[in-house]
């Protein structure tokens, strides 16, 4: 899951008449690095960015956790403050993050006197499914609206298959397509700080 200051803090308006995107070369190529870098070094993880067009696009990430499906579940919701990238976050800390499972729940950011809803939780099957809907980082000032599922299932040695699945569409001045790589690069950065968190207790890449 991702948010703003690194990638989504290159991103800005052009001017007051026209909604434009620029995202910093250099960010997004070190971005890239570090992700294909992580993947090179893991045989856990897969990801693509697929259907990429200007209207839209759909990440989907695959990891394989050495845990149970409720030890991840737990982790991916009640303790995202504890392997969230601070990098990506309006407010420079993950501790200001939240999940809050219950109905019509909210994945927010507490920003000083304020908050971010990223996304709002719109499906729960606890230790099985969770699935919300919204546009994250620079995509929220946008017409764009997505659909994040994460899927858990058993594998045969015990461990625990998590599938996600992010599907955006809408309307972009210049185009969706823009954003396919780098969200997906970002969303699978993100991921495996999770599964690091669960297997090792630090989130950080060694």
């Amino acid at each position: 899951m991702m948010t703003q200051r690194s990638l989504y803090a290159s991103v800005s308006l052009r001017d007051d008449r026209a909604v434009s995107t620029t995202v910093t070369a250099m960010h997004v190529a070190r971005t890239l690095l570090l992700a294909l870098s992580a993947s090179l070094l893991s045989n856990t993880a897969s990801s693509e960015a697929t259907n990429v067009t200007e209207r839209g696009f759909v990440s989907t990430h695959v990891l394989v956790i050495a845990a149970s499906r409720h030890r991840v579940f737990r982790a991916l919701t009640n303790e995202v403050a504890r392997w969230w990238d601070s990098e990506h976050s309006y407010s420079g800390q993950s501790r200001n993050f939240s999940i809050d499972t219950g109905r019509g729940g909210c994945f927010c950011e507490r920003l000083g006197a304020g908050y971010v809803r990223h996304m709002t939780v719109v499906f729960i099957d606890r230790d099985k499914t969770l699935r919300m809907v919204g546009a994250l980082g620079p995509l929220q000032q946008f017409a764009v609206d997505g659909s994040m599922t994460f899927t858990l299932s058993d594998t045969d040695d015990g461990k625990t298959r998590l599938a996600y699945r992010y599907v955006v569409g809408g309307f972009v001045p210049d185009g969706l397509d823009k954003f396919a790589q780098p969200v997906d690069t970002v969303q699978l950065g993100q991921l495996q700080r999770l599964q690091r968190f669960v297997e090792t207790g630090d989130p950080a890449a060694p």
